[in-house]
């Protein structure tokens, strides 16, 4: 079962109280305060992990309690603080507190993370309460409260590319065919109802990482069908690879059906139609495929790919295609980094404290100031 939108109950430990207590030994009969501190509560914290893909094992655990620090002790002797508790979850989850509906964070990287539940501050114990009037302070102080709230998880699948296109376009076959994915696949619409991943090897140890991703319908951008839930998978990926049936079921016109999701993407999100796009006709084994991809490529003004998910033709050259596109990208990207970075001028002159030990600077003369402006 693939889940992509989950809500939470959180809670943070408590602290553990402080301690009151009083040092007795022998020959120390009259001891000061010796109470310890109690240790802080655990906090509950969200991160991305490698080994999940969704959010299917958070369903039947909606409460996630953090444990209390212990309590301090005598001697001074602090209370321990409590773990951590860690929530798993994938890659490009969306992390937001419910009732206020703030982002907390975007997990888009492994290893990220945001504390949804603060756990309580141990309390102070009577060691810290001893003054000159005080010398037998019998106070102590409670551990704090952890921070509770409840959070809503909504998961945006992160993939190199993604397949879009009508129900039934091909994208579950071209996905079986191009990684090691089994998603399911039937000759009806909708036979996909949630995203599946694979990985296309480009040989050696590189490769990209491709999302069959649920057919769109007209209208989806306005909420229509499930499109707003599949929409929002399609955000995160980098290239899209845009299918059209030659010939659908429906007797829909292909040249229509691409302008049709175009806008649906346009609708959406301006940014989301800016992605690079590679356009496809599938089903090249069926007759008439060819004159519906230069039909096509005419009415768009560039090249469309034909290819087929049964007999491979096209297929090394849409793998191809894709590859150079994110290379090209990620190339973009570095280039756009490094421009960011603040670029460190060095210091012609600098003024040493040794310099004014030994007098080698007698004074510091102010700049001159613009004759254009007042000083």
């Amino acid at each position: 079962m693939f889940v992509d939108r989950v809500e939470l109950y959180v809670k943070g430990g408590d602290g553990g109280r402080g301690m009151a207590s009083f040092r007795r030994e022998k020959y120390v009969p009259k001891g000061g305060p010796d109470g310890g501190d109690g240790g802080n509560g655990g906090s509950v914290i969200v991160r991305a992990v490698a080994n999940a893909d969704n959010l299917a094992p958070l369903v039947q655990m909606k409460h996630w309690r953090a444990k209390s620090g212990e309590p301090g002790s005598g001697s001074k002797c602090s209370g321990k603080a409590a773990p951590d508790l860690i929530i798993p979850v994938p890659p490009g989850t969306i992390v937001r507190d419910r009732d206020r509906g703030n982002l907390l964070k975007d997990l888009v990287n492994i290893g990220d993370e945001v504390t949804v539940g603060k756990g309580g501050r141990g309390g102070r114990g009577n060691v810290h309460f001893k003054s000159a009037t005080n010398r037998t302070p019998r106070q102590f102080e409670p551990g704090g409260e952890g921070e509770e709230r409840r959070i809503s998880l909504e998961l945006k699948v992160i993939a190199d590319a993604g397949l879009v296109g009508f129900p039934n376009a091909g994208k579950s076959t071209l996905l079986s065919r191009l990684s090691r994915a089994t998603p399911e696949i039937a000759p009806y619409p909708f036979t996909t109802k949630s995203p599946n991943l694979g990985i296309v090897g480009l040989g050696g140890d590189s490769g990209f990482v491709l999302a069959d991703l649920p057919g769109l319908i007209e209208g989806a951008a306005q909420g229509i069908g499930l499109g707003h839930e599949f929409l929002r998978h399609v955000e995160r990926t980098r290239v899209l690879v845009h299918l059209v049936e030659p010939f659908p079921s429906d007797g829909s016109a292909p040249v229509r059906n691409y302008h049709t999701i175009r806008k649906e993407l346009m609708d959406y999100s301006l940014q989301l139609s800016e992605k690079p796009e590679i356009v496809c006709v599938s089903k090249a084994e069926l007759t008439g495929a060819e004159d519906v991809r230069k039909e096509l490529a005419d009415d768009l003004g560039h090249e469309v790919l034909l290819i087929s998910a049964v007999t491979g033709q096209g297929l090394s050259k849409l793998v191809g295609e894709v590859a150079q596109l994110l290379a090209e990208l990620k190339r973009e990207e570095a280039e756009a980094e490094a421009r960011r970075k603040p670029v460190e001028f060095p210091v012609e002159s600098a003024v040493r404290t040794e310099d004014f030990k030994t007098g080698a600077v007698a004074s510091i003369t102010p700049p001159e100031t613009d004759p254009g402006h007042d000083a």
